[in-house]
């Protein structure tokens, strides 16, 4: 029925929903009745339903004020959550804050055990800037949460200041609201840990780690500090003590175990993260990606049988899970991350395409040609095109090789560019430098001042020998992208290794590695430049944590000629042996052992 003029749907909606709101039900009396249960008299009266009217009709005519403040004093009157809850979003959807911040002091001061009060008005001082008004607030929020969701409640208390210009004062002000939390046992860990989040967003990760080691002295198992301290890892190594006190304490702490692997990946630590996925995938409650995750680790490890065993697992059991649970038709489709049979389908096709790079590095390419047939996937088109021209060109088939990456339909400068990439990791896996700088040099002529592009091609002429180029190149690269660490590592290892400016070398690596702690490359390179600086014990402890954490070949190498030099052959020999059978044809190793007359 169309709305009348002198009822407009809104106003009429409201009455007719606090009408039913406060008992005014409909009863058919050829229906056998329940016991009736006492009359409850409405609140709603004639002139309180007049008043509500009155206060619709006046905000919907722009009468702001008059209109919010015939529905305050109803809900004054009434001591009514709902109607203290209307007035407070009828001043918001009129883009009056001040009036909705004075509402929810008038609900506070007419229920001070109002939750939603609380909440309504430490939103509204947050988005309206005012930090210094939020702590008591937050305080009656805390105190009127229930015990069993209050270190939740607590947990999320930083996101609520993220906005916050001030990070330290937010900090100094989440101390101050979390003094009453400290003080009890079932929430002083969460405590701990929010405020040590807030000084780690003011740039303060001394201060936070001390806090969450605090915090996990508390409780060990607590998952809390853990996961803080795996986000302190980046800024703060010491932090790692306390991931791996925790899960000393609780061994079946797989989601810590998987978030620890997780970022030792990124600091490409690969042997560090392969026990954690392993101690995972042992459970009976691994979730399925460890057992990818573990494959794609071993293969960079270059542990081709591991990884292939771990592949298959993932394989086997994602073929055998129970279908996943269509969404409703009415439900959201706009994102295919968040559907499952989408995210299986994609898993299998990162799986097939590790498991046909674990047959290439086994030199079967006949098997890895037969998983790269699995891969259906559109999207990976120019992926497996890739992986397929690297096989021919391992076979000698160089130009068919070159022929079927620049086939691959493009359907814009993005894979124009990604294409060349292609073609020249093609060609510099096979050593043709000389053809792969032109291919580069030819993408950044098409996509100039791309620093990935720039950085590629200056690995190209590093292979060159044509070093003043290699340093124009990535001296570019630095002025485009200060933060690129790679850049500094591989200027500051090219001058390492011909022996030239070495306190200029060590400065631009210890700068690559300020950008990416702990990274297993670039520690390596300092390694070697305090070696070729004399200082042989220094660079024998760097070596040594850089080969711990990624026993990768070169690594392997530098690490075994220092330990050569300092008299000890038989450690010396077994790295140098275990990075032999890794990968004999290496360069950097055979010129190491041709150079050291080391006989394994």
């Amino acid at each position: 029925m169309p709305s009348s003029p002198l009822f407009p749907r809104a106003g009429l909606a409201l009455a007719c929903a606090l009408m039913l709101m406060h008992g005014a039900h409909a009863q058919n009396d050829t229906v056998p009745k329940e016991p009736a249960e006492p009359v409850r008299n409405s609140a709603l009266d004639g002139p309180l339903f007049y008043q509500l009217l009155r206060g619709e009709l006046e905000l919907r005519s722009g009468q702001v004020v008059e209109g919010h403040q015939a529905l305050i004093d109803a809900a004054r009157r009434t001591r009514d959550e709902a109607l203290f809850r209307r007035a407070t979003e009828a001043a918001l959807q009129q883009r009056a804050i001040e009036l909705a911040l004075q509402s929810t002091q008038v609900w506070r001061a007419t229920l001070p055990d109002s939750l939603e009060a609380a909440r309504y008005q430490l939103q509204l001082l947050i988005v309206m800037n005012r930090p210094n008004e939020t702590v008591e607030p937050l305080r009656t929020l805390l105190r009127l949460t229930p015990a069993a969701e209050r270190s939740a409640a607590i947990t999320a208390l930083p996101r609520v200041f993220e906005r916050s210009g001030d990070k330290a004062q937010t900090a100094k002000r989440l101390e101050e609201i979390l003094k009453p939390s400290l003080g009890s046992a079932d929430t002083r860990v969460a405590a701990q840990v929010a405020i040590a989040r807030a000084w780690l967003a003011a740039g303060d990760s001394a201060r936070a780690n001390e806090l969450a080691k605090t915090a996990h002295a508390q409780d060990p198992a607590a998952e809390l500090p853990a996961l803080l301290a795996l986000e302190l890892m980046a800024t703060t190594p010491a932090a790692e003590s306390l991931v791996q006190s925790h899960l000393q304490a609780k061994p079946s702490s797989l989601a810590i175990r998987m978030v620890y692997a997780r970022v030792l990946s990124a600091a490409q630590r690969y042997a560090d993260a392969v026990p954690q996925l392993e101690a995972v995938t042992r459970s009976d409650n691994a979730p399925l990606n460890a057992w990818l995750t573990l494959g794609a680790l071993h293969l960079e490890l270059k542990h081709p049988r591991e990884g292939t065993a771990a592949l298959l697992q993932y394989v086997q059991r994602a073929q055998n899970a129970p279908p996943p649970v269509a969404a409703p038709a009415s439900a959201p489709q706009d994102d295919d991350d968040d559907n499952p049979a989408t995210a299986t389908d994609r898993g299998l096709t990162q799986a097939y395409l590790l498991l046909s790079q674990a047959a290439e590095q086994q030199r079967d390419y006949a098997g890895a040609e037969a998983w790269l047939a699995k891969v259906t996937d559109a999207q990976r088109a120019l992926e497996v095109q890739s992986r397929r021209a690297s096989l021919l060109a391992k076979q000698g088939k160089v130009q068919a090789a070159r022929e079927l990456i620049r086939n691959v339909p493009e359907k814009g400068p993005d894979d124009q560019r990604a294409k060349l990439l292609a073609e020249a990791q093609m060609l510099r896996e096979v050593k043709q430098w000389e053809e792969a700088n032109r291919v580069l040099a030819s993408a950044n002529q098409k996509f100039p001042d791309d620093p990935d592009l720039l950085y590629e091609q200056s690995m190209m002429v590093e292979k060159l020998n044509r070093m003043d180029e290699m340093e124009r190149l990535l001296r570019k690269v630095i002025a485009l992208k200060p933060d690129h660490h790679h850049a500094y590592n591989a200027l500051g290892y090219s001058l390492a290794e011909r022996n030239q400016r070495l306190p200029e070398a060590r400065e631009l690596i210890k700068k690559a590695l300020d950008l990416a702690p702990g990274e297993p490359f670039i520690t390596d390179s300092l390694g070697w430049v305090e070696y070729r600086l004399g200082n042989r014990d220094e660079a024998l402890r760097l070596l040594q944590q850089a080969y711990r954490s990624r026993p990768d070949v070169e690594i392997g190498a530098h690490l075994g000629e220092v330990l050569w030099m300092s008299g000890q052959r038989d450690e010396a020999r077994r790295v140098l042996r275990e990075s032999h059978n890794r990968d004999q044809g290496n360069e950097v190793l055979k010129e190491t052992l041709a150079r050291l007359r080391v006989d394994l």
